[in-house]
């Protein structure tokens, strides 16, 4: 039996345990919390995440416990759509359930481990850094120059029970700041970020969700009605971390996945997605391929595709996010509005 140790019991590390050949693989997971996360956004399930779902085993019971996500508008802080985009088959499902479904195919022969690793393990075999975007196993192997960046904004988040029209699924784009809506098993997801100096850590979800509030008092009525109704206790706050460009993904028997290879910006809604390939991709390598020739592929596959969508996210982030040039985005935006769109708003400030 060969041996793998995976560093990080989140989506990419489950997924890739639920993914390896048990018959040839002797697996072990080492995670620092000793359950499951109780508290959780909804995570939108691109296509290739959902083929990665295939491989794992759990794309029926990830779509039951899911509302497809239908369509959305970009829009202004005020609510005028600009762009309306189709969501098609695309799903959102819970952190927490995602999760759930993931450690539920994980082989029973899979070790678990219930520990805090501050560096790379003295274990045999490959070792796969799991870890997230603060990932022990990368600033060990590729060095304290590659530790996760703090970003300027604040990401908060939440769940609530009711849901809200479908037309007003979609982002709000203002000066400095977004705010979203979608859809959600049994409510509605709401996340927002501004630019903000709390943190990085330990803050308190209570009194960032009053700041926030105040923040959006003069945004669109819908934003102003989720926020009345969110509560601390189903609401997560985070300062956003990314990683900087990694030259390669592989360091001699060490590898990484998931954030530990490639946080980025929530944007795009590509984080959670690109970690769920990436252990499907590496699972299916190694259990058809010698370890230094699967290593090598999983490179070539996995490292231009993220750096691609990391550079697009973050992009994607200083334009929805802008702020001096806010007015500037805004009437270049409101040139792609449908005719009937412009028409309608043109009429209702008439009146």
């Amino acid at each position: 039996m060969e041996t793998i140790t995976i560093v990080g019991g989140g989506i990419a590390g489950l997924a890739l345990a639920a993914c390896l050949d048990k018959s040839r693989f002797e697996v072990t997971v080492i995670e620092k919390r000793p359950e499951l996360p109780a508290v959780g956004t909804v995570l939108a399930m691109w296509p290739n995440a959902q083929r990665a779902l295939e491989k794992v085993g759990v794309l029926d019971e990830a779509r039951a416990a899911s509302p497809l996500i239908g369509s959305g508008s970009i829009r202004n802080a005020a609510g005028e759509p600009w762009i309306t985009v189709n969501g098609g088959q695309m799903f959102g499902i819970s952190r927490v359930d995602l999760l759930r479904l993931l450690d539920s195919a994980v082989p029973a022969s899979v070790r678990r481990t219930t520990a805090t690793v501050q560096s790379v393990p003295d274990v045999p075999g490959l070792v796969v850094g799991a870890d997230g975007v603060h990932s022990a196993v990368r600033r060990e192997a590729w060095g304290a120059g590659t530790d996760g960046r703090l970003t300027p904004y604040l990401a908060v988040r939440g769940i609530i029970p009711s849901r809200v029209e479908p037309q007003d699924v979609g982002e709000y784009w203002g000066r400095g700041n977004l705010f979203g809506v979608a859809n959600a098993a049994g409510g509605t997801n709401w996340y927002a970020s501004y630019r903000s100096d709390l943190g990085p850590s330990g803050i308190d979800a209570a009194a960032v969700l009053e700041q926030t509030r105040g923040y959006f008092a003069g945004h669109a009525p819908v934003i102003r009605r989720v926020l009345t109704a969110a509560t601390p206790e189903l609401s997560l706050v985070q300062r956003i971390w990314t990683t900087p460009p990694l030259r390669s993904f592989v360091c001699g028997r060490i590898v990484l996945i998931g954030d530990a290879a490639h946080a980025m910006t929530p944007n795009l809604g590509r984080g959670a997605c690109e970690a769920l390939v990436d252990a499907a991709t590496l699972a299916e390598l190694l259990n058809t391929l010698p370890h230094e020739e699967a290593l090598r592929a999983y490179n070539r596959r996995r490292r231009p595709r993220t750096l691609g969508l990391s550079v697009a996210s973050s992009v994607m982030a200083r334009v929805a996010l802008a702020d001096d040039a806010q007015p500037f985005r805004d009437r270049l935006l409101a040139l792609v509005r449908p005719a009937k769109a412009r028409s309608a708003v043109v009429t209702s400030s008439r009146r």
